[in-house]
């Protein structure tokens, strides 16, 4: 799991989604989880998904607890009314390059399914 840094968020406010090196074509499959750090089934997921990672090689997991940012409001904005969820943790997978489904909150069978 890799913490999204402010320019990835910043650029992700400016074009209205994430472009990120990790989900180019043809490398693999991931999720990107935007949450607040006290949210109770971030802390959940947070449990399940290393192990996740380390079995599944291909497989990246990048997230923000975006309470945590000095720009917490303008990115919450963001993520409500850009990319339309108002819910934590939200989840965006990635396949092919391309963001394939959302999601809030899903057990580990879940996010295993929306992987594909």
């Amino acid at each position: 799991m890799r913490l999204l840094n402010e320019i990835e968020c910043k650029r992700a406010m400016e074009k209205g989604e994430f472009e990120l090196s990790e989900f180019a074509a043809g490398s693999g499959s991931g999720a990107v989880i935007l949450t607040q750090s006290w949210c109770p089934q971030w802390k959940a997921m947070k449990n399940y998904l290393p192990e996740l990672e380390k079995r599944h090689n291909n497989l990246k997991i990048l997230y923000i607890e975006y309470d945590q940012l000095l720009f917490f409001e303008e990115f919450m904005t963001f993520k409500e009314n850009i990319l339309q969820n108002r819910e934590i943790p939200f989840v965006l997978y990635y396949k092919d390059g391309k963001c394939s489904s959302t999601s809030n909150y899903l057990s580990l069978e879940g996010f295993l399914q929306r992987l594909g």
